[in-house]
């Protein structure tokens, strides 16, 4: 691998022990992956960051750690919102763990943004290289903004962090961002919202397992396509997918796609993934919450009250940005909450059952929260949540 003067002045120590050690990774992990070269980013998401997922040995690494990030670096939902979480009802104990981990990461320069949709909040362009490690941000980075970003492990997100760098394979290199299936939708869409399309991409993740998958048929808006990725990349192991007349690299590059193949998906496969299971809590944001979101649920909300919990998760600063509307949810009774999400948070394991909006949330929760889950449209969502 090529290394440059900086490079070999990093691996010498000359920066310091913790640069030394996360560059160390970041050239193991290229060698495994056959990188020429390493590769400047424009930031890095770091997950890794809740307690629940971490533990004791997790903090302790952090701990050791000694450096700031170089570029601009945000964090991944932790387990509790950070100024509301006895209101969450999150255990003491808990909360002091969850306390430290957040600030072992802000003393190396982590940004403490806690989402998993940093792309609403930090602007990132076609063609440039980061270090993103939660699955649905990935996927969204990747294939509706067409940049360029594997997924990251924890450790080597933070590497590239603390670094500014991270090995150049993989979705990194044009070659390796070609479809290498169809998957052709016989449905009719025109009325489909983010559930829909959350559970398109629930079915479409089984299908593609770890390819590039390239839809037909389908036209999505950019809420939408969020939810195709972070269901796909839950049920499969999608990191970029392409959709014909509408994702960038869809429209600027004409694919071959002959010879590749073609799977048919119809309007039965997709009902089925909706259920009518009895439900104790409701939760939306899984990824978190686009401020057309929020106006939607305050809109469905206007004059209900709630009756069962609903959670709504979104980045703060998009809460910030939204406060008249997320004011109007919180009215009915439910609840905003930052830094956090259904995945991640004990808080949601006291519950049998949660319906949910999200593809992702429903291949998740089942074994992150150990109850069941069901999807259904946001008015199904408030719905339920509202009825008596």
């Amino acid at each position: 691998m090529h290394l440059d003067q900086e490079d070999e002045q990093i691996l010498a120590g000359e920066q310091g022990e913790t640069r030394q050690k996360m560059l160390e990774l970041l050239v193991a992990l290229g060698k495994v992956f056959g990188a020429e070269r390493l590769v400047p980013i424009k930031s890095a998401q770091v997950s890794g960051a809740s307690y629940k997922t971490i533990g004791k040995y997790g903090l302790e690494w952090l701990s050791s750690l000694d450096a700031k990030a170089v570029v601009p670096a945000v964090l991944n939902p932790i387990g509790m919102p950070r100024g509301r979480w006895e209101e969450m009802g999150i255990d003491p104990d808990f909360a002091e763990k969850q306390q430290a981990v957040v600030a072992a990461y802000e003393r190396l320069g982590i940004r403490l943004d806690c989402t998993c949709t940093p792309y609403y909040l930090y602007e990132t362009r076609y063609g440039d290289h980061l270090a993103w490690s939660e699955s649905s941000a990935v996927s969204y980075a990747n294939s509706v903004l067409g940049a360029r970003t594997n997924r990251e492990g924890g450790p080597s997100a933070l590497a590239a962090a603390l670094v500014g760098k991270t090995p150049c394979y993989g979705l990194h290199l044009d070659k390796n961002r070609v479809p290498q299936m169809v998957i052709d939708v016989h449905a009719d869409t025109a009325g489909w919202g983010i559930a829909e399309y959350g559970a398109l991409g629930f079915h479409a993740g089984k299908l593609a397992g770890n390819r590039i998958p390239y839809f037909r048929g389908i036209r999505p808006e950019p809420d939408q396509l969020k939810a195709i990725g972070a269901a796909m990349a839950a049920t499969g192991a999608v990191a970029l997918y392409h959709v014909e007349g509408v994702t960038p690299e869809a429209q600027k590059i004409g694919y071959d796609l002959s010879g590749l193949d073609t799977v048919p998906v119809e309007q039965a496969e997709i009902a089925s993934v909706f259920s009518e299971i009895p439900v104790d809590a409701v939760a939306v944001g899984c990824p978190h919450c686009s401020p057309a979101e929020l106006a939607e649920i305050a809109r469905l909300l206007t004059g209900k009250v709630v009756t069962k919990p609903l959670y709504v998760f979104a980045a703060q600063g998009v809460i910030e940005q939204n406060a008249r509307v997320v004011d109007s949810i919180e009215k009915s009774g439910a609840r905003v909450f930052a830094d956090t999400c259904m995945v991640v948070s004990p808080a949601m394991e006291q519950y049998r059952s949660i319906m949910v909006n999200s593809g992702k949330a429903l291949a998740y929760v089942p074994n992150m929260c150990g109850g069941q889950a069901r999807i259904g449209t946001i008015a199904d969502c408030i719905r339920v949540a509202t009825e008596w």
